[in-house]
């Protein structure tokens, strides 16, 4: 059986393929969004589930998160949420034992409601998750009813009627440290009003009602006797003023007249020491204003010579640095030109030295190659290469001799000679002769110095001859 598949079944396929492909995404983005939660304002997102472990390693009982908004996995976890809204809850308290042994009745109202704190949120998670308000209503009750019976057994009558303030804090804080343990807070509480059934308050009331109603009127009697006393005195007061008043009034016209002349005569004894005094002062002023004004001018003139010395001062100054600098930079210029030039005499010496000696060296070295070939020719011995070499050279050493003494002037030696001998039994005129004739060094002993021996055809060495013996006291020419 053969299967062929046309253009038109492979694009279907493929469309098929395609729409799968497309259907299994959005059914994926779909599950994903329907997982992320979102937590509204006043309410807590409790997960539950696998949501992770304590810092001690212990598994965690649910994840709280108010506001904000997580991903709620598959399968693994699951979500709630707990309502933030605020509940109020009616609390009559009857007959509640107090310190003094009387029952009262304390009618309140409590607002409660979920805490948002971290660690109450989870008791609240733990202990309030799924159920009604009505349910979590009636556990606060209970649990308001006990800490208001246990507040009012340690308090006294007259502290729970008079200092309401007190009494309030000490519930607020027994009741809301309680309601802490299953997750709640207290919002507000609200003590209506305190009865007792032995009529103790009422009669509190009564008592400080008729306290008061006395305290009142005596208060009014006081105020009567004090208004009458008070009367009888200020007319009694004001007779006594006014007669003390017109006898002070005619003795104070006659003072007051005498006074004035007083005080006129003063004022013209004043006036003329003022004027005097305005006078001095005016002078004394223009005085001491012209003083300031001389040593003002005075200071000017010599802060401008000051000035004028100090510019001067600069002026040198400056010019006189310049010209330092000046010299300075011609001294460096000179000095690098000097250096540039020592510089390229020192090449152009090391370099003409460096050819001398390379040219010295060259020149040593077919010397050397001379020399060798020398020996090679005397039958390799290098004393026989000597002795040829002085032998080439004999010609050249003997002109040089005739050369030393070839135009040396000798017209006439004078010789005084007292007769005397010496070591050898010659006179001083023989010694004479004979160190003058010696110092030609004779070829043999140029051949000595030399190491070699005079050859046989040249003759051989005869004795020393000694000079003719000369004596007297006459002039000898020679």
């Amino acid at each position: 059986m053969k299967l062929f598949l046309t253009a038109g079944g492979l694009a279907s396929t493929s469309l098929i393929l395609t729409s799968v492909i497309v259907l299994v995404v959005l059914t994926t983005i779909i599950v994903i969004l329907s997982r992320y939660r979102k937590c509204p304002a006043d309410k807590i997102l409790v997960i539950y589930g696998k949501v992770g472990t304590t810092q001690d390693g212990q598994q965690r009982s649910a994840k709280c998160i108010h506001g904000g908004a997580s991903f709620i996995w598959p399968v693994i976890q699951a979500y709630e949420y707990l309502d933030l809204t605020p509940m109020s809850i009616q609390v009559d308290l009857r007959n509640a034992l107090s310190k003094q042994n009387i029952r009262v009745d304390v009618p309140s109202r409590f607002t409660v409601g979920i805490s948002t704190e971290v660690g109450v949120m989870q008791n609240a998670a733990e202990r309030l998750l799924g159920m009604k308000n009505d349910e979590i209503k009636q556990i606060a009750e209970d649990i308001i009813f006990g800490q208001m019976r246990l507040i009012i057994a340690t308090m006294d009558i007259e502290e729970i009627n008079s200092d309401r303030d007190k009494f309030l804090e000490a519930v607020s804080s027994n009741v809301e440290t309680e309601l802490k343990k299953i997750g709640l807070r207290l919002i507000n509480v609200n003590v209506t009003d305190i009865t007792d059934e032995s009529g103790y308050i009422v009669a509190l009331g009564q008592e400080a009602s008729a306290k008061a109603i006395n305290d009142a009127k005596i208060s009014v009697a006081e105020a009567e006797r004090a208004g009458a006393i008070g009367a009888a005195e200020a007319d009694k007061e004001r007779r006594i003023s006014v007669s003390k008043s017109n006898s002070e009034a005619i003795t104070g016209e006659n003072e007051a007249k005498a006074a004035i002349a007083d005080s006129d005569a003063t004022r013209r004894e004043r006036e003329a020491e003022a004027t005097k005094r305005a006078t001095a002062a005016e002078n004394i002023q223009k005085a001491k204003a012209q003083e300031e004004s001389y040593e003002a001018q005075r200071a000017a003139e010599e802060a401008r010579a000051h000035y004028e010395q100090a510019k001067l001062e600069a002026d040198v100054i400056i010019k006189t640095e310049i010209e330092r600098k000046k010299l300075e930079l011609q001294a460096e210029a000179e000095a690098e030109q000097i250096r540039r030039r020592a510089k390229g005499e020192a090449d152009a010496t090391l370099m003409k030295m460096q050819a001398e000696a390379d040219g010295i060296k060259a020149m040593l070295m077919k010397q050397a190659e001379g020399f060798a070939e020398l020996v090679k020719s005397a039958g390799g011995s290098s004393d026989d290469a000597v002795r040829l070499m002085i032998a080439d050279k004999l010609e050249e050493i003997t002109r040089i001799q005739v050369d030393a003494i070839k135009n040396l002037q000798i017209d006439k030696i004078t010789v005084w000679d007292s007769g005397a001998k010496g070591q050898d039994g010659k006179g001083t005129t023989a010694d004479f002769i004979s160190g003058l004739y010696k110092s030609i060094p004779p070829l043999s002993e140029m051949f000595d110095m030399a190491g070699m021996n005079l050859p046989g055809y040249l003759g051989e060495k005869k004795p020393e001859t000694v000079a003719p013996e000369i004596t007297g006291n006459t002039d000898s020419a020679v």
